[in-house]
């Protein structure tokens, strides 16, 4: 299992970092990351909106137009579900050579109760018409990237974005949005890489074509060369993260325990099928041991694990392997690409176990 080389960080680097921020590994302990500790990437800037004048347009190939206020889509049948959201770039910073933007080490993920209405209800009210092929979802957040101005938009083909389990959301943790979260209102597809959660919406647009904004056709597709096209980001792969045992150093956030029985424990998600199986190592790999899965809840949302490891003295590594009902299983390498995606590699974690 390779370290990654960040010697080379820009500053540039660093600016996104700042903005942006993980979950801390030791919050994984929370079945709801709370507000504060849920992992934050903010691809343009914060847009400030007011609630009294905002409104969410449906158009496009659709037979009734809506034009919806704050308050028109708080009246609509509501929803409340846990669901599991993470970066398409999570665990970038670990691949080499490292791509270029947001380093992630791992920690992009975060829990969250969402509550908002179903997306459904509200195309079928519009009428979408035969033609309708993909759903454009239009943010307020705008910039440029790829020397492209554009506002930040992502499209779901009609069927997945008439699967019932998608939300127009307006809260996080029974809270109004915060502005960093999407205020007033966002969109949440469980089991799908976060670039898919389009903040600040504006707009829900039916188009007869695949839509061919930057960040669908440009951005978020694993590729080798840019001349690639690639394969687009879709759905989440299988990861398990631990939480850190014992306690840290400061600098390197190595842990030290004490010889002896230790709990470890932690949380493992797939986008594309319930997870079936969670294995710990603590000899870097080289064997592994079942843990045990806490009993299945809510599809969407991370599911626990925890194993006991009778520790001995000495310097170990730890690390956890998750794998779903398909058949899908975190590499002990991440597969590089261009844009540093779908990372699901098996995180290492160093331990020293004190006699």
């Amino acid at each position: 299992m390779a370290t990654a080389d960040t010697s080379g960080i820009t500053l540039e680097e660093l600016q996104l970092s700042g903005r942006n921020h993980s979950i801390p590994l030791e919050a994984l302990k929370h079945d709801i990351t709370p507000i504060g500790l849920h992992y934050l990437l903010i691809h343009f800037d914060i847009p400030k909106v007011d609630a009294e004048t905002w409104q969410l347009d449906v158009g496009g190939l659709v037979e009734k137009p809506l034009a919806l206020t704050l308050a028109d889509v708080k009246a609509r049948p509501p929803r409340t579900m846990p669901v599991t959201l993470e970066c398409a770039g999570n665990g970038r910073a670990l691949m080499e050579p490292r791509p270029l933007s947001q380093p992630w080490l791992e920690g992009a993920v975060g829990t969250a109760e969402w509550t908002g209405t179903p997306l459904a209800p509200l195309l079928e009210e519009a009428g979408l018409a035969a033609e309708a092929k993909e759903i454009v979802f239009s943010g307020l957040d705008r910039g440029l990237q790829g020397d492209v101005e554009h506002a930040y938009e992502r499209s779901l083909p009609v069927a997945e974005a008439q699967r019932d389990r998608i939300l127009l959301a307006y809260e996080i943790n029974g809270q109004p949005l915060p502005p960093q979260h999407g205020f007033p209102l966002r969109l949440i597809v469980p089991g799908w890489y976060g670039m898919t959660h389009v903040k600040w919406l504006s707009s829900i647009t039916a188009v007869a074509e695949p839509f061919t904004g930057w960040q669908q056709e440009v951005a978020y597709h694993v590729r080798q060369s840019e001349e690639e096209q690639g394969e687009p980001v879709t759905r989440i792969k299988p990861r398990s993260l631990l939480v850190p045992p014992g306690i840290p150093e400061f600098l390197t956030r190595d842990r030290t325990v004490a010889a002896g029985e230790v709990l470890l424990e932690g949380r493992a998600w797939s986008g594309r099928a319930p997870i079936e199986s969670v294995d710990v190592s603590v000899d870097g790999g080289s064997t592994w041991a079942a843990a045990e899965l806490e009993l299945e809840g809510e599809r969407w949302a991370w599911r626990g694990w925890s194993h006991h490891w009778d520790a001995q003295p000495g310097d170990h590594v730890v690390c956890s392997r998750a794998r779903d009902e398909a058949g899908n299983e975190q590499p002990v390498e991440p597969p590089w690409n261009l844009g540093g995606y779908s990372n699901n590699a098996v995180q290492t974690v160093r331990v020293t176990v004190s006699g």
